[in-house]
């Protein structure tokens, strides 16, 4: 419990700096209840490390280490969101103040794109036709399947109600939890560890994501269903859920690759060749028409931008090792780029070498690839670490769920190695 002790005061700390110096209403106002609900989990936990407990006593929920998660999951992610789609009825978000903000941008692109698909059949807008240069918010750079988190708002908005109740961030906070328990559903319903929780919903990345944005956990969601499905052998249903998770936001297209050699180790060639079917069909069906409606416009925004080669430069600079690398001119950013493919190159080795036979074997590989991504790419968002984060507690459960006692579909003696 000590290290649960480290843990929530390091939270604390975040929380309370979030609190009195971001730039964003929206990650201060998180940052004052986050303070409250990791003041709590600290506090629980140093009482829990007073007292001496009694061999063979049944612990109430009290007096356990889920109670001070209790505390994060109430002050950390549903009160901050709950105030937070309130105030956004004032209707502030589309000024150019960052202070007032009770969103983050990405999430009126998505409600937008929704709206533009409806209407248009794609989701994207020709940035050189507006009849004014183009900013950053312009760009929805998201494949088309993000757009449908924000179909509530756009077939049910207009009204103060309707637009509280149908805040792309409510989608996407339905989406993680849904598949979150698809997730445990699938395995066996495992408990899930109390590390496990920490990394996956209480750390700051998480909480703050669920809070002001939304969109990273909603894509986590589903690749975590896509990689239960692999884990207990549903080659063909996981191919057509990672289409989804891959069309809705490209960088988790490494995922991909792991998915593909867990099938591979467990079911063969046969089974892999299904999935790699099902992948492209749905992948084709989920992205073609929208790509023929305005192939210019789905490149600018799905390729070039993210890539920093559209006509406006993406604004994702957080101080990581990619970035900073790039920044001392074109011999740097030639070696972050060098750096990535490194990294790229050692993880395939390292699949090949030692191909996952099991969930949590890759979990740990996707995580390793999406970190080594978020670090080491010259134009990223500190914010991506919540992948890896989120990854590596997935990791804990589907390896409870392989210990398991009873035998679960798909987790075979020789698949627990």
């Amino acid at each position: 419990m000590a290290l649960d002790l480290a843990f929530y005061l390091a939270c604390l700390a975040y929380a309370v700096a979030t609190a009195f110096t971001a730039e964003f209403y929206g990650f201060r106002m998180w940052g004052a209840f986050a303070s409250a609900g990791y003041g709590l989990a600290a506090l629980h936990t140093g009482w829990l490390l007073t007292r001496r407990r009694e061999p063979g006593k049944r612990t109430d929920f009290l007096r356990s280490r889920r109670a001070g998660l209790a505390a994060i999951g109430v002050f950390a992610l549903l009160v901050p969101l709950a105030v937070l789609v309130v105030r956004r009825l004032t209707g502030v978000d589309w000024l150019i103040t960052p202070f007032s903000w009770a969103a983050q941008p990405e999430v009126w692109v998505i409600e937008r794109s929704a709206s533009l698909l409806l209407h248009h059949g794609t989701p994207y807008v020709d940035v050189t036709a507006l009849g004014r240069p183009p900013v950053v918010n312009d760009y929805t750079p998201y494949g088309p399947v993000m757009a449908l988190f924000g179909l509530p708002r756009a077939l049910f908005g207009g009204t103060a109600a309707g637009n509280a109740l149908t805040d792309a961030r409510l989608v996407f906070a339905a989406t993680a939890v849904g598949c979150a328990w698809l997730t445990l559903r699938l395995l066996g319903r495992p408990r899930v560890p109390v590390r496990a929780a920490q990394l996956a919903m209480a750390c700051p990345l998480t909480a703050l994501t669920w809070s002001v944005a939304g969109p990273d956990l909603a894509i986590l969601g589903l690749l975590l269903v896509a990689g239960a499905l692999a884990a207990t052998d549903r080659p063909v249903a996981s191919a057509i859920m990672l289409g989804l998770v891959v069309s809705a936001k490209l960088i988790v297209a490494p995922a991909l690759v792991v998915l593909a050699m867990l099938v591979l180790t467990r079911l063969g060639g046969r089974a892999l060749a299904r999935f790699a079917a099902a992948f492209l069909a749905a992948a084709a069906l989920l992205n073609v028409p929208v790509l023929l409606v305005d192939p210019g416009a789905f490149v600018e925004h799905v390729l070039k931008f993210p890539a920093g080669l559209g006509v406006v430069t993406s604004p994702a600079a957080s101080p990581l090792p990619g970035y900073l690398l790039a920044s001392t001119g074109p011999a740097g950013k030639a070696s972050a780029f060098l750096l990535l493919g490194a990294a790229a190159v050692a993880i395939l080795v390292w699949l090949v070498r030692r191909p996952p036979a099991t969930g949590s074997a890759a979990m740990l590989a996707i995580a390793a690839g999406l970190g080594a991504f978020t670090l080491l790419t010259p134009a990223t968002r500190y914010g991506y670490l919540v992948y890896p984060l989120v990854l590596l507690g997935a990791m804990l459960c589907f390896r409870r769920a392989e210990a398991l006692p009873a035998p679960v579909p798909g987790f075979t003696s020789s698949s627990r190695g």
